[in-house]
């Protein structure tokens, strides 16, 4: 089971062979269901997730008000990279992760992905790309919440959502969205009523389909 999931979805880890076979040998698959919090805002990292299925998001909660805003997301072949880099520098993380879509999850024991962190660098290799690309979408996160107004942010908020599911009819609530966004569930019900009436989107009950 790990062996082909690491063929499939991380084919630059398996085409080493030393490597593929010290992660099959420490690691174990899991399924996670949908709403599971991985990684909590404050704690070390005990773990770090190769997605396999499903889809994650990565937050960045406030501590004042507790507010979160998403900063990225986990796609299948991908990891967390907040999670190496501060199991790295032995931090408590300063993200949260959390599960959108029912997941399996190839799980390294933090200790185990250290060590193979000194011996290969394929490995390392594999999450700088990683975080150059993380960096990008960060960097676009900022953009949105710097310089667009809020339903420029919110459409394209719907459009990744739409891409990432590959469906133009996004399962959620307003509510769901307002918290993705850092916003309030008002706000963002009067955002999508008007990219409706700018004949964006079609709102439906529980849904919204992209036009």
């Amino acid at each position: 089971m790990i062996k082909e999931a690491l063929d499939t979805y991380f084919p630059n880890l398996a085409k080493l062979p030393e490597l593929k076979e010290e992660l099959i040998s420490i690691s174990t698959i899991i399924e996670i269901e949908e709403g599971t919090v991985i990684l909590k805002q404050g704690d070390y990292i005990k773990f770090i997730p190769l997605l396999v299925s499903g889809l994650a998001k990565v937050f960045k909660e406030e501590e004042v008000n507790g507010n979160e805003v998403l900063l990225y997301y986990i796609k299948p072949g991908e990891s967390c990279v907040m999670s190496i880099t501060t199991l790295v520098k032995n931090q408590k993380s300063k993200v949260k992760a959390i599960i959108e879509e029912d997941a399996k999850i190839v799980v390294i024991p933090a200790d185990k992905a250290l060590k193979i962190a000194t011996k290969y660098p394929k490995w390392n290799e594999f999450f700088y790309d990683l975080f150059s690309l993380k960096f990008n979408e960060l960097l676009n996160a900022v953009e949105l919440l710097t310089f667009s107004n809020k339903d420029l942010r919110l459409y394209k908020y719907l459009k990744k959502e739409a891409s990432l599911k590959n469906t133009d009819i996004i399962h959620s609530t307003h509510q769901h969205i307002a918290y993705d966004l850092g916003s309030s569930r008002e706000v963002i019900s009067r955002l999508l009523k008007k990219l409706e009436k700018e004949g964006l989107i079609k709102l439906k009950q529980k849904s919204i389909q992209l036009l």
